[in-house]
């Protein structure tokens, strides 16, 4: 018997790689490799990249050239590019990069382990061709009914845990997920790519069109998270208001919710990405009011100005969007909120940056990301008129930040004196006493990229993953500082 290969992998960008990373570690651990936290005691090294922006992009470059840095330091034999900035840019990222070993798409997922023996063989791998993953499916909401649609990247069978680390192949198209992290919360994908055209946005180019999991295989792979010892779900997609909406149940998420929040050992359920213009009062009210699931909104605006909003190909404005805010506070006075804003979009004038300030100090958001414009190859924007220097557009973005750091600390120091669950993510002996601090979230905080909790005054008998009910008594920026009930 030959010992396993051993692979790393390495995740960039946004939660529903973090699925993607553990789907493919799943059907390599499935395929007979070994997996390894640390790069540098890996055979492979696979990289998941981000392509979504220009740091992102720089960022899976920076990371796969230190990784090719290990083939001379470590026991790296080959680097291998996975992920969306291979699929969007596939030969052309090769060309740029001779040293990853292999740039590989989505459609090699099934058979990643093959792939990875194959180049620690020494087989050359032709490079991922881009292609349009939009016309990839032309199917209609009538055929896609009835009919199966797979995804790369986009499990839609979950192995059980019996099943997992095994090493012997799996037999049919399923796909394995393996856990990467073993903390308490975990993401759940409801779906892959994007059917909107905002002007400035690549994504559905190189994630295509917007397809649904089924509800079994959500469920599913639910039950099996559930099993993991996962106590938070994270549903994750590129736009989770449209879930439902190619199977023909634009409300099947308002039926889910219910659903998913039931699994045994789960104890609370956030959605992510909600498309404003799309998110319909039936989805608030079952976002607020379904035990389990979490007093919290990731509503996307991007901006609000009318005509910015139109130029982007979104819908929406001041008035549209506090009405929204208005609904979601009228069903959980005290939910978190959280958006995105890109300031400097081609033909922002002044004042259409005041109103955005305006709307932005009116919102009481509890955390805000703020991006200044960049083109993106082959969107609509790329071609507009009216491009704003980047001097100008980073003096925006400086201003932005400033104003959103100030109003959400104090969105934050009006929670103080609620009542929260924290979900412990980590703990920490505070003075080597035996005093315990816990770092966690309560519902209004999503994971990594808003703000955390601190629990003062613990038991030594608290645990990872434990749901401790607290009050908060003071804060540290975005931040929230608590003490148990």
């Amino acid at each position: 018997m030959t010992e396993p290969h051993t692979v790393a992998l390495v995740t960039l960008g946004c939660a529903r790689n973090e699925v993607d990373s553990e789907e493919l570690a799943g059907q390599l651990e499935a395929g007979g490799f070994l997996l390894v936290e640390d790069p540098s005691d890996a055979e492979t090294v696979v990289v998941n990249t981000c392509g979504f922006v220009e740091a992102a992009k720089k960022d899976s470059v920076d990371t796969l050239l230190a990784a090719a840095d290990l083939k001379d330091s470590g026991q790296a034999k080959s680097v291998v590019a996975v992920g969306c900035l291979a699929e969007r840019y596939g030969a052309e990222l090769a060309d740029s990069l001779p040293e990853a070993d292999a740039v590989l798409g989505f459609d090699a997922y099934p058979d990643i382990a093959d792939r990875l023996r194959s180049i620690l063989a020494g087989d050359q791998q032709h490079p991922h061709t881009p292609s349009d993953r939009r016309k990839l499916l032309p199917i209609t909401p009538t055929e896609r009914v009835e009919v199966d649609v797979v995804v790369p990247g986009h499990s839609f069978e979950v192995a059980t845990v019996d099943e997992i680390g095994t090493g012997a192949p799996q037999t049919g198209p399923r796909a394995v997920r393996r856990r990467l992290d073993g903390g308490p919360m975990a993401p759940l994908k409801l779906a892959s790519g994007c059917d909107r055209r905002c002007s400035f946005c690549a994504i559905p180019s190189f994630r295509g069109s917007f397809v649904s999991r089924r509800p079994a295989d959500v469920l599913a792979e639910a039950r099996w998270l559930g099993e993991q010892g996962v106590r938070e779900l994270f549903l994750v997609s590129e736009n989770s208001t449209s879930y439902g909406k190619d199977l023909g149940d634009i409300r099947l998420l308002e039926t889910m919710l219910p659903e998913i929040a039931a699994v045994d050992g789960v104890e609370r359920v956030r959605v992510s990405y909600l498309q404003p213009a799309e998110t319909r009062p039936g989805l608030v009210a079952a976002i607020a009011t379904t035990p389990g699931v979490a007093d919290y909104f990731d509503l996307s605006f991007q901006h609000a100005s009318p005509t910015v909003l139109r130029a982007m190909r979104r819908f929406g404005d001041p008035e549209s969007f506090g009405n929204l805010l208005a609904e979601v506070r009228k069903h959980a006075p005290l939910a978190g909120v959280r958006s995105n804003f890109i300031v400097g979009f081609p033909g922002e004038t002044e004042a259409d940056f005041e109103t955005l300030c305006d709307f932005v100090t009116e919102a009481r958001l509890d955390a805000i990301g703020v991006f200044g414009y960049s083109d993106e190859d082959g969107t609509e924007a790329e071609t507009y008129d009216g491009k704003l220097d980047e001097d100008a557009i980073a003096e925006r973005v400086e201003h932005l930040r400033a104003l959103t750091d100030e109003l959400t600390a104090q969105r934050a120091e009006e929670r103080i004196g609620e009542r929260v669950v924290v979900l412990v993510e980590a703990l920490e002996d505070e003075d080597g006493t035996g005093n315990l601090l816990a770092e966690g979230r309560a519902a209004c905080q999503g994971p990594e990229v808003d703000g955390s909790t601190t629990l003062t005054g613990l038991s030594v008998d608290v645990r990872v993953g434990d749901m401790i009910e607290a009050v908060v008594t003071a804060t540290e920026g975005v931040d929230l500082v608590a003490e148990p009930v």
